[in-house]
């Protein structure tokens, strides 16, 4: 009798680099998503498959989770990412969009060991690019709060230079100054 060959660890989870599970995040309504088809890819199932998947299980997705583009999204999402012709025709219905919440939860729709494990890793991705966020958030304000400095550093060096242009224009007009020092009475006093 043959025994199946068993996968080592490595060659049971093929990992997808973070650089290609970052390219299919987009923003859309002002949220990070990523789309049904790209999901879909990434798990190996069908686009329509993940959609009947979630459509049993509509109430794991509330609005924050999931939503449907409108027509409108679509066209415009078409054309600031779908570079080629075929990238556009690829798309025939308004995709679902998912959040990292949303995304989380497609893996116990799908319920599946890679299901889990790409779960897992996007949802790292979507952290480091919060984090990454975050730090150029906090890099901006420390940029601002040294600008703010450096406008009442100018306006200080100003005044200080204003003195010193006063002070000059006595020293060489020694006239305009006043003598200092014990005045001698004169007679007629």
């Amino acid at each position: 009798m043959v025994k199946p060959k068993q996968m080592s660890e490595p060659d049971k989870h093929i990992a997808i680099p973070d650089e290609v599970v970052m390219s299919k995040i987009y923003l859309v309504r002002g949220q990070k998503v990523m789309l049904d088809r790209d999901l879909a890819e990434l798990y190996g199932v069908e686009t329509r498959v993940l959609k009947q998947s979630v459509k049993r299980n509509i109430t794991r997705f509330p609005v924050d989770f999931m939503f449907e583009m409108s027509r409108q999204e679509l066209e415009q999402w078409r054309d600031e990412f779908a570079t080629t012709t075929g990238e556009r025709k690829g798309i025939r219905y308004a995709p679902f969009c998912f959040s990292e919440q949303g995304v989380t939860m497609l893996s116990c729709v799908l319920n599946s060991e890679k299901a889990i494990q790409l779960n897992i890793q996007i949802v790292r991705i979507f952290t480091k690019i919060r984090e990454m966020l975050t730090d150029t958030l906090s890099v901006k304000l420390e940029i601002e709060e040294i600008k703010k400095k450096l406008e009442n550093q100018d306006k200080n060096i100003d005044l200080v230079f204003t003195y010193l242009d006063e002070l000059i224009e006595k020293h060489e007009n020694p006239k305009a100054r006043s003598r200092v020092g014990f005045k001698r009475q004169s007679e007629d006093d």
